[in-house]
């Protein structure tokens, strides 16, 4: 995998991949190839980011080329060109999925979101008859959504940037989870669903939102008790050194920890960070925080 970015810094070039072994395998990872640009990187600087990248053509000559997929993160939408490398040719992609998790070259997560929900819905209805069964008890049915679907709908979520579309999205999936799961109310002669203050009642509050927020709070805690000299600390720490493109600032990670931590009333909380076990409490008060639907 060859990942080529533009951000509107300085040119740089960082590099990170396997370790070859003595006997000429890579251990574990794939190559990958960052490159960050003032300008749109052509074809022929990709090509010679590659011929001077360490061992680069070493790595060449040991993956499936038909696999091996490069893409640039850019604002700008432009056309797909593979890079040809001593006769090889590698094809530009605009998203792929890398551990797990789609990554796109405009570096959104709307359709990760929408794929994570449709796995969800998968494994639901894979385990349907368990969740519709009148023999097995409603709180045994909570345990297994807690434990099999909200994991699958939730990979990766300490590092999502929450927008209140994907916010309201995941809330409407486990909402219709969860009323297939306690079924329907008898009031006043008739049948009705489950308001979704009721809902969240019955799950004491431990929805899906407060679930991704302690993940993410926990995330956090991690970073910035991290060294500096480590990788994700310095990607984490790093700034723009260039002006911005124009138009509205995009949520940032960093902000959503601020609006978690000013409703969980959290008092300078980079410091408040360094003191596990009182974040340990802020992260279990965020699984059953309180807030209107």
């Amino acid at each position: 995998m060859f990942c080529a970015g533009c951000d509107g810094s300085s040119p740089a070039l960082s590099s990170s991949g396997p370790k070859i072994g003595s006997n000429g395998c890579s251990k574990g990872f794939d190559p990958v190839i960052e490159v960050t640009s003032g300008s749109s990187v052509s074809s022929s600087k990709l090509h010679s980011i590659c011929l001077n990248f360490k061992k680069g053509m070493y790595l060449l000559h040991r993956v499936n080329v038909h696999k091996t997929k490069y893409l640039k993160c850019s604002r700008r939408q432009d056309e797909l060109k593979p890079i040809n490398i001593e006769n090889k040719e590698i094809e530009q992609v605009r998203s792929f999925k890398y551990l797990g998790s789609t990554v796109h070259t405009d570096d959104t997560i709307e359709e990760e979101i929408k794929e994570r929900i449709a796995l969800g819905n998968k494994v639901f209805f894979a385990n349907k008859k368990i969740f519709q069964s009148k023999l097995i008890h409603k709180k045994a049915k909570l345990k297994l959504y807690f434990l099999v679907i909200r994991p699958v709908v939730t990979y990766a979520c300490k590092t999502w940037i929450l927008k209140e579309t994907i916010t309201n999205r995941r809330m409407v999936f486990e909402r219709k989870t969860l009323r297939k799961i306690f079924g329907p109310t008898y009031e006043n002669g008739f049948w009705r669903i489950k308001t979704n203050e009721e809902l969240d009642k019955l799950i004491k509050h431990k929805n899906i939102i407060n679930f991704a927020r302690a993940q993410r709070l926990e995330w956090c805690s991690h970073i910035e008790r991290m060294q500096e000299t480590r990788m994700v600390k310095a990607i984490h720490s790093w700034k723009h050194i260039s002006k911005r493109p124009t138009g509205r600032l995009k949520i940032h990670w960093e902000d959503d920890i601020k609006k978690d931590t000013q409703r969980l009333k959290v008092p300078d909380w980079k410091t408040f960070v360094r003191d596990r076990r009182r974040w340990k409490e802020v992260v279990e008060k965020a699984k059953t925080l309180h807030e209107e639907l």
